[in-house]
């Protein structure tokens, strides 16, 4: 059985592959009672049209498949399925396990936001029958975590893909308890984990090969909005006979297997287009629809197909017209072919279903009239997961969509649609809508950088994001940064103060010689203590400043929005932004005060931050909130050291970003934790190499330089020296560790050095010897390797950086900076080549891409650079040292040459205790 239906007078249309008596009233759907009077108690308003068509088939246990608009609703299941869960008859023939009772149901959301939601209506709704006990399951990459879980006695469980699959390799008996699989957007979790979800089906289908499963529930449900091409593997694979309910018609026609083609052409060019279209398909003797969305436009397409000789009719509300005869010339038209003409609004008076051919003369208005348009072909749609080869005399539905340069617009979503109907997408689409989006990106450019393009360096959907995706010169040049930024050399001390989440957060640069805000502060709190300061606005403006109490403490806001509605109410509503911190809040417009000129010469302090390299696990687009409140907990209202790698307006990208703590008795400093390591030893982070390369992409149309020269005309006479952080470029190091130390671009400033000093003197003097001097080098080699040897003693902090053709090694020894920049005779292989360090040199090992020997070891000839005449005989392919020899890095301990520079950050680590 297979039809469509339209019940509704609002022209709601369904696609059911099984009849199905709809539900529409709460008091007659398949619901047990208590949770009936739950939901009338809600005033709840469904069942929806969607709803009233799957609620009877999930309630009788059948397979289901609904894609509808709202196929992100979990409704569409939840309910009922708490009812069939509630027939415990249902499940007495089911084995137990040590007199346990077993768990019965899994439900796959695309991530844990919407494992969440889904968990919090199971809890809720749950609670008005017998207890099922359902359980959230979000496991990271820790195998203690998956070895901890206590699963049973659980009866439903809220779970991802990735996080199943990791808990079933310690718990390998989950799937033999399992009798209903519920699969939630159906089509992000094909287009997302595919093999992960194959493989979850897999499992399950191979449950019920045993004997003690033959007679026991089985049931998988799917629900999404679109159609995706693997959903037809798990309608033939995996479902059993089921009920396929398609509210959003537009995909009832690709499972129609409804042929799809697009003809560009210009406006006043679509009567020919279309004369020659109804001369091909004449000799099919086809029944075409031809819709266009005007009365004239009927009127002259109906003319110029009579002057054609083409036996055409039309339709149009302004005209007198009879259904009967329309249909019994239409239905008579067995032998020839016939067109009608018609506007949209005429379909609901013919209920045509067996058209051969439509064709859309004017685009359609949106997604739910094209489906409906459609719709009039349902009796020749072929169900996309049968042969068609079984089926000689089937006639194949076709659409064809006339784009014109007035429906650009259109043009992706065009193309992301034939694409889920693999249909042949036209070489000029793939072009016009590139075109289309970048118009698109064009009307965006006044809008606020995309988030997940800052946070991830990719953002997964710019088709909808309504966020613009490239470089705005008027708001990112770093004329608009804070003085602060501008005034460091690349090295900030930071203090976290609204986070937002795990990587991304606002807060204030901490001068270390004179901290304005600090004093701009207490001059505002010592001001607002006196009652008779605090004077109350009387008429609130948008974007300017005011004071504000919050708790205990006076800060400068700023109204960010209003509501027009409330203005005319003596206290309203009002949005604001605290400037120094970031955070915003709604608060009345009575608690606002009047903010003397003398404490609003000092700009906003808030700054934004976005730690890099990296992201969530998974394919997640946002931080689970564990991970969020670990970070919080750590890093908020306390100072951290910080690398600056990029800015643009008023977001400062760092890596890395360490809490650095004082051991007092030692005249040292440590480094307590990295931000970014702290995220990956949660488990639910994972590295992001590609943010650094991203971010740069994205800069490369701008005339931006690298921070260092970005920032070099405003460094000050007397500012702090890069080599006073030079623990955080250790701390880099070391989270690169796996990479053999490969990097892109180096600079002397980025090769820092750490060395211990013993007295004041010493520190003092330190700071003015970073004199770059080339090291004495000795190489050899063998039929794979090149051997190169730096001879440095005693190497206290050094760097490695390997490219295609050249090595660039730095080093700090006894006070002096040491830089080798090698540009080799012949290329190597990055990822095999390392450096290690030995008591009296470095040794790097040179993987070449080609065997053989080379005849010297750098291009240009240099004093410094000679052959090792000790090795002249040994052309063994061995290395200097044992093949799994761990690289050395450098000392957590930073030395005394950092303390005169943090002791002045003591200071913030007062103000962070506020």
């Amino acid at each position: 059985f297979q039809s469509f239906q339209n019940l509704s007078e609002e022209g709601n249309f369904v696609f059911l592959s099984n009849k199905i008596e709809p539900t529409s009233v709460l008091e007659k759907a398949p619901l047990h009672d208590g949770l009936k009077k739950e939901l009338a108690q809600e005033k709840f308003l469904g069942p929806d049209f969607t709803e009233s068509y799957c609620w009877p088939a999930v309630a009788r246990g059948c397979d289901v498949l609904a894609i509808s608009y709202q196929g992100k609703d979990p409704f569409l299941y939840i309910p009922p399925l708490l009812t069939f869960l509630q027939l415990e008859s249902c499940y007495k023939a089911l084995p137990k396990r040590n007199g346990v009772g077993i768990y019965l149901t899994l439900i796959l959301c695309p991530g844990w936001k919407k494992a969440q939601l889904v968990f919090e209506l199971l809890k809720k709704y749950s609670r008005c029958s017998r207890q099922l006990h359902p359980v959230l399951i979000i496991l990271g990459k820790k195998k203690e975590e998956a070895e901890m879980v206590k699963i049973q006695g659980c009866e439903i469980i809220v779970t991802t893909p990735y996080s199943l699959l990791r808990l079933y390799e310690y718990h390998l008996s989950l799937f033999s308890r399992l009798c209903h699989l519920i699969l939630d957007e159906v089509e992000v979790l094909f287009s997302e984990a595919p093999e992960q979800v194959f493989i979850v089906l897999d499992y399950y289908k191979k449950t019920f090969i045993v004997e003690e499963w033959k007679y026991s529930p089985h049931q998988i449900i799917a629900v999404g909005t679109q159609w995706n091409k693997h959903v037809a593997g798990l309608i033939k694979e995996f479902m059993n006979d089921p009920y396929i309910v398609i509210t959003a018609l537009e995909e009832a026609s690709i499972y129609g297997n409804v042929q799809q083609v697009v003809q560009r052409c210009i406006s006043s060019d679509r009567t020919a287009v279309l004369l020659k279209i109804l001369d091909v398909t004449s000799k099919n003797l086809q029944k075409v629809l031809v819709f266009t969305d005007s009365v004239n436009e009927v009127e002259i397409v109906h003319k110029a197909l009579k002057g054609n000789s083409i036996f055409a009719l039309k339709m149009h509300k302004e005209m007198e017209f009879n259904v009967k005869d329309i249909l019994g010339h239409w239905t008579k038209s067995c032998d020839n072919q016939v067109v009608l003409v018609l506007t949209d609004d005429c379909m609901q008076f013919l209920g045509i279903t067996d058209a051969s051919c439509v064709i859309h003369f004017s685009f359609p208005s949106s997604p739910r009239i094209f489906g409906q348009r459609l719709y009039n072909m349902s009796d020749n749609f072929h169900n996309v997961i049968k042969d068609l080869s079984v089926d000689q005399n089937h006639t194949m539905a076709r659409s064809v969509i006339l784009l014109t340069e007035d429906n650009t617009c259109h043009a992706v979503g065009i193309l992301r649609y034939l694409k889920r109907a693999e249909a042949d997408v036209p070489p000029e689409l793939h072009d016009f809508s590139a075109r289309v989006l970048e118009a698109e990106e064009e009307k965006r450019f006044a809008r606020p950088l995309c988030t997940y393009l800052k946070t991830f360096g990719t953002c997964k959907n710019r088709t909808v994001c309504p966020d613009r995706h490239q470089i705005n010169l008027q708001i990112d040049m770093l004329r608009n940064m804070p003085a602060k930024i501008i005034q460091t050399s690349g090295y900030l001390t930071i203090l976290p103060l609204h986070i937002v989440n795990a990587t991304n957060f606002f807060g204030r640069i901490v001068d270390k010689q004179k901290d304005e805000y600090t004093t701009l502060a207490e001059e505002i709190n010592e001001y607002f203590k006196k009652a008779s300061n605090r004077v109350s606005v009387e008429k609130v403006e948008k974007l300017a400043l005011y004071g504000f109490c919050d708790e205990t403490l006076f800060h400068r806001v700023q109204v960010i929005d209003t509501s027009p509605e409330e203005e005319n109410n003596l206290f309203f509503n009002i949005k604001i932004k605290y400037i120094d911190e970031g955070r915003t809040s709604q608060v009345q417009s009575s608690q606002l005060l009047h903010l003397p000129a003398r404490f609003q010469h000092l700009p906003p302090q808030a700054v934004e931050f976005v730690v890099c390299r990296v992201k969530p696990i998974d394919n997640e687009t946002e931080w689970n909130p564990r991970v969020t409140y670990y970070i919080q907990k750590m890093i908020k209202r306390k100072p951290h050291e910080a690398k600056v790698v990029r800015t643009l307006g008023n977001t400062v990208w760092i890596d890395p970003m360490v809490r650095v703590t004082r051991l007092s008795d030692l005249k040292m400093y440590v480094n307590e934790y990295s931000v970014r390591s702290e995220i990956l030893s949660t488990g639910l982070g994972t590295d992001n190499p590609e943010h650094l390369s991203q971010l740069e992409k994205l800069c490369e149309h701008m005339k931006v330089l690298n921070d260092a020269e970005n920032l070099e005309p405003f460094i000050k006479e007397g500012t702090a020296s890069p080599d006073n952080v030079s623990e955080l470029q250790n701390t880099s190091m070391q989270e690169n560790s796996t990479k053999n130390c490969n990097s892109s671009k180096m600079t002397v400033e980025n090769h820092l050095c750490g060395d211990v000093a013993q007295t004041k003197e010493a520190e003092d003097s330190t700071l003015h010897q970073h004199k770059c001097s080339y090291p004495e080098i000795k190489w050899f080699q063998s039929e794979e390797n090149v051997t190169v040897k730096v001879e440095i003693a005693g190497i206290s902090d050094y760097k490695c950086d390997f490219s295609k053709d050249k090595v660039v090694f730095s080093a700090c020894s006894g006070g002096k900076f040491y830089l080798a920049d090698m540009e080799l005779h012949q290329d190597i292989l990055t990822e095999k080549s390392e450096c290690v360090i030995k008591d009296k040199e470095a040794i790097i090992v040179l993987k070449k891409e080609k065997k053989g020997e080379w005849c010297k070891l750098m291009k240009n000839k240099n004093p410094h650079v000679s052959f090792d005449f000790e090795h002249w005989e040994d052309f063994e392919d061995k290395s200097p040292f044992p093949g799994g020899t761990k690289k050395l890095h450098c000392t957590d301990a930073v030395t005394e040459e950092l303390v005169e520079s943090l002791e002045d950050s003591e200071d913030s680590d007062t103000e962070s205790d506020e």
